[in-house]
């Protein structure tokens, strides 16, 4: 399986075997291949950390007012404790996010990570929304109608300046 996208970018070459019939309009930018036999199955080595507690789990930057805004602001509002959290630059989060198939120096998303499933960006924070308090999973539903494309583009214009607009504390608060 091939990412392609339209005009191609850089200067890459690349071999295409005549039977794949691609366009020269088409280039290759990031293929998936299987993981190494020997690589670690982060899932199982993270299981352990739903076994006696099945809340999900909000990954964070610790270092983000924002983010750390945001987590005071879903603690404020989840009076039955739903979800847990953890700070990305903890070697827990660092373990949660390979879990969810991202880098583990990636802090550029929230990620909220259930047992079976993780979700970023602007799906991370509807989900969030569904598990806190009303009226913020009806607000949840009707945002949900929004394309994700369009959220997550204004998501990663906030993520991206979320330091400029809203400052860097030295340590996580949690």
């Amino acid at each position: 399986m091939a990412l392609l996208v339209p005009g191609g970018v850089g200067s890459a070459r690349i071999t295409v075997p005549a039977s794949a019939r691609l366009s020269r309009r088409f280039r290759t930018l990031a293929s998936l291949n299987a993981p190494p036999k020997d690589s670690v199955s982060w899932v199982e080595a993270t299981s352990s950390f739903f076994e006696g507690d099945s809340r999900p789990i909000m990954l964070f930057d610790g270092v983000c007012n924002l983010c750390n805004g945001g987590v005071r602001f879903v603690r404020a509002n989840d009076r039955n404790r739903r979800i847990r959290f953890e700070a990305l630059q903890s070697e827990a989060g660092r373990n949660l996010l390979r879990r969810s198939g991202r880098e583990p120096d990636d802090i550029s998303s929230v990620v909220l990570v259930e047992k079976d499933r993780a979700y970023i960006k602007s799906e991370a924070v509807l989900k969030i929304m569904e598990y806190i308090d009303l009226p913020f999973p009806q607000l949840a539903f009707f945002l949900q109608f929004i394309p994700a494309f369009l959220r997550d583009f204004m998501y990663d214009n906030v993520a991206s300046n979320r330091y400029s607009f809203f400052g860097r504390s030295d340590s996580c608060e949690i």
